[in-house]
């Protein structure tokens, strides 16, 4: 019996991070749905042929993680070829077995609008983009014009653009700590356990 966590929201909000405590706290599998559009970006060329090529070997780039491959990915994530070809991977991942987290802009929304749990993981631009500058380096200004940006294009899109679903539980971590943001997406998820074993 499948369970989807699904997690939605901008660069740098503190998404992925949530999505492995869940996961781990869980025993669900973990999937983050942006390496797929990185790698996508990462492998340049056709991106349509590239996101229907996709292999785990592409997943296990170790520049994925850079801001050129996360530039990258919002460039290809607009193309709707790319994203029908992405979509029946991540769909099918999301209800396995043993339950799946899954995060990314559009999971709630569009990829499992079904899901039993939704979370809408954000935070201010200023606090997105230093913590984007500790990881990767650079100069502050350019990091959080970057983050501006990406945050415009994600949103603007006309295919799936980022956006909270209705029935998303809203997670600021602008002022929350981690383990603060986590435990409120483990009580969410616990919840909805109950529920549905009631």
């Amino acid at each position: 019996m499948g369970f989807t966590v699904a997690i939605d929201g901008p660069a740098a909000a503190g998404k992925g991070t949530i999505g492995r405590a869940i996961a781990a706290q869980f025993g669900f599998a973990h999937l983050d749905t942006g390496l797929l559009y990185r790698a996508v970006g990462a492998k340049g060329g056709d991106p349509v042929a590239a996101a229907q090529g996709l292999c785990p070997a592409d997943l296990a780039r170790d520049d994925l993680r850079s801001l050129a491959a996360g530039q990258a990915a919002s460039r290809v994530a607009v193309i709707p070829e790319v994203r029908a070809a992405l979509v029946t991977f991540q769909r099918r991942f999301a209800r396995q077995d043993g339950g799946a987290v899954l995060d990314g802009r559009d999971i709630g929304t569009v990829i499992c609008p079904e899901a039993e749990v939704k979370l809408y993981v954000t935070a201010s631009a200023e606090v997105r983009a230093h913590r984007r500058w500790l990881e990767v380096g650079g100069d502050p200004a350019e990091v959080l014009a970057e983050v501006r940006e990406r945050d415009a294009r994600d949103m603007g899109r006309a295919d799936a653009p980022l956006k909270p679903a209705a029935d998303a539980l809203l997670l600021d971590t602008t002022d929350l700590t981690i383990d603060a943001a986590v435990n409120k997406a483990i009580k969410a998820i616990e919840n909805r356990i109950r529920q549905g074993r009631a």
